[in-house]
C-alpha cells in the first residue's frame, strides 16, 4: 500500500508525534474523528484524537493541522486541553471502524461481492482542503492452505457495511495490532474509551499476559467490570499473569464469593502469594509490597546477580536491588543477610561474591509500616525499592517506589487520568 503526500493511512497515523508551531512535541495521535454521511459519500474528517500530558485525550481539529506525513503531525495555534468526548454523530476510525465486516465488488461486475474485514482506512485532502476518508483496505477470510486472506484496497463508495452499527459482528484483529504496538498504559487508555461491545471483543481477543498488563493500568472500576465479564477459568489465568500485589488489590475489590472462586482456580503458588498479601492491613508495607524481588543465595556471584536483573519482566525499580538470603530463597525466605545495589555491583568483578558488596547502612521495613513511614524510608536512603522483613528477619517482599505512588495518589487517580472532566472545545 503506497501513500501519496495527501493520502495517509489511519493505522500508520496512530502513535505519531504531534508538534506545535515551535517544533515542540505536544502529544501523540490516538485516533481519527469522522462524521459519517452515507455509503456513497466520503466521510469528512473532523479532527484527530491526541493524547497529551497525563494521558488526557484532546480533540485536534483538522483546521489546526498544517501537515500530516509518515513521521509526524504539525499543528498551528494552541490546542484546547479540555478532554475529548465523542458525540453521537461521530465515529472513531481506529476504535470503531477497523475490523468491521463489509462487502466489496469482485471482478468486473458489481453484482458479485466478496466479504472481508477492514484492516485500514485512508484519508486524503481534497481540492477544498477538507480531509475525507477515501479508500478502504479489506482482507478476505483466510482460505485453506493460506495463512492470510487476499487483500484489496477499494474506493469508499464501493464498500458496503461501514455505515451500519458494528455491534457484536465487529472483530478485533486490526485494533489488536495497534494495541500491541503501544505501551500498556497507552493501550489501557484506548480500551477505556471503547464502546462496551467493542471493548468486550478486544478483551476476548487479547492474550492473557497482555490483558494482565493492561488491567494493571486501568482504574479499579474498569478492572472489576472486565474481570467479571470473563469466564472464571480465564479470569484466574489473567490474575496469575498480573503482579501479585496488583492481583491482590483487584481481588479485594470483588465480591468475597467471587474472590474465593478465582483464588481456588489459580495455581496454588500464585494464589498463596495473593492470599498472603491480602492478609496484611491495606496501605501498609505488607499490603503494597511485591513478593517477587530478586533473591540470591550467599554463594551467588556478581555475574549471577546481573543475569537475574536482565529479566525483562522486572520493573526498573525491582531490578535496582538484589537480596541475599539464607535458604529457602522463595518469599518468605530464610534470614535476610543484606541487599546489594546493582549500581555498586556493576563496579565489581563478575566472579566476586555479591555478599561482599552488601549495603549494611540501612534498616529494613516491617510489614506494618505505614505509607508515610515507607515514603520516609525510601527518601532517607535514596531508594527506589526496599526489603520488607518479619520479626525474625525473614524477607517477605519488597516495596518499590511505584507501589508507594499507587497507594499515595488519591483514590481513583487512574480514572482521573483517563477521564478528566470537561467537554471538548472546538477551536
Amino acid at each position: 500500500m503506497s501513500s501519496t503526500p495527501n493520502r495517509v493511512y489511519a493505522a500508520r497515523l496512530v502513535g505519531l508525534p504531534i508538534f506545535d508551531p515551535q517544533g515542540d512535541q505536544v502529544g501523540k495521535v490516538r485516533d481519527i474523528v469522522v462524521t459519517m454521511r452515507s455509503e456513497a459519500s466520503q466521510p469528512r474528517v473532523l479532527g484527530l484524537v491526541g493524547e497529551v500530558f497525563g494521558r488526557r485525550r484532546v480533540f485536534v481539529p483538522m483546521t489546526r493541522v498544517t501537515n500530516v506525513d509518515s513521521g509526524q503531525v504539525y499543528t498551528t495555534g494552541l490546542l484546547n486541553m479540555r478532554r475529548f468526548e465523542q458525540r453521537s454523530t461521530e465515529t472513531l476510525v481506529i476504535g470503531q471502524m477497523l475490523d468491521r465486516h463489509v462487502t466489496i465488488p469482485h471482478g468486473s461486475s458489481n453484482d458479485v461481492r466478496i466479504a472481508g474485514t477492514v484492516y485500514d482506512v485512508a484519508m486524503e485532502q481534497g481540492r477544498t482542503r477538507d480531509w475525507v476518508l477515501s479508500r478502504v483496505a479489506v482482507q478476505e477470510p483466510a482460505k485453506a492452505l493460506r495463512r492470510r486472506g487476499q487483500t484489496h484496497v477499494v474506493e469508499w463508495r464501493d464498500v458496503q457495511g461501514l455505515t451500519r452499527p458494528g455491534g457484536e459482528t465487529q472483530g478485533a484483529t486490526a485494533l489488536l495490532h495497534a494495541l500491541n504496538e503501544m505501551r500498556p498504559a497507552d493501550a489501557a487508555t484506548m480500551i477505556h474509551d471503547l464502546p462496551l461491545e467493542r471493548r468486550t471483543a478486544v478483551v476476548a481477543a487479547l492474550d492473557d499476559e497482555r490483558l494482565a498488563d493492561v488491567l494493571e493500568e486501568l482504574p479499579e472500576e474498569d478492572q472489576v467490570a472486565i474481570l467479571e465479564r470473563l469466564d472464571a477459568e480465564r479470569a484466574a489465568d489473567v490474575l496469575e499473569e498480573m503482579s501479585a500485589d496488583d492481583a491482590a488489590d483487584l481481588i479485594a475489590d470483588l465480591p468475597p464469593e467471587t474472590a474465593e472462586i478465582l483464588l481456588d482456580l489459580m495455581e496454588p503458588e500464585e494464589a498463596e502469594d495473593v492470599r498472603r498479601l491480602m492478609s496484611y492491613v491495606e496501605n501498609t508495607a505488607g499490603g503494597m509490597m511485591t513478593p517477587e524481588p530478586v533473591v540470591l543465595g550467599t554463594d551467588a556471584t556478581v555475574a549471577d546477580a546481573l543475569a537475574h536483573v536482565r529479566n525483562p519482566d522486572l520493573t526498573p525499580a525491582l531490578a535496582a536491588l538484589v537480596y541475599v538470603c539464607r535458604p529457602p530463597l522463595e518469599t518468605p525466605t530464610g534470614r535476610l543477610i543484606g541487599v546489594a545495589h546493582i549500581q555498586r555491583l556493576l563496579r565489581e568483578p563478575p566472579s566476586s561474591l555479591v555478599a561482599g558488596a552488601l549495603d549494611d547502612s540501612m534498616e529494613n521495613l516491617r510489614p506494618e509500616a505505614t505509607i508515610d513511614q515507607v515514603a520516609a524510608h525510601l527518601a532517607t536512603y535514596n531508594l527506589v525499592c526496599a526489603p520488607v522483613v518479619d520479626e525474625n528477619g525473614h524477607l517477605l517482599g519488597a516495596v518499590t517506589v511505584d507501589d508507594l505512588l499507587d497507594h499515595m495518589l488519591p483514590t481513583g487517580w487512574r480514572d482521573q487520568a483517563l477521564s478528566s472532566s470537561g467537554g471538548r472545545g472546538r477551536g
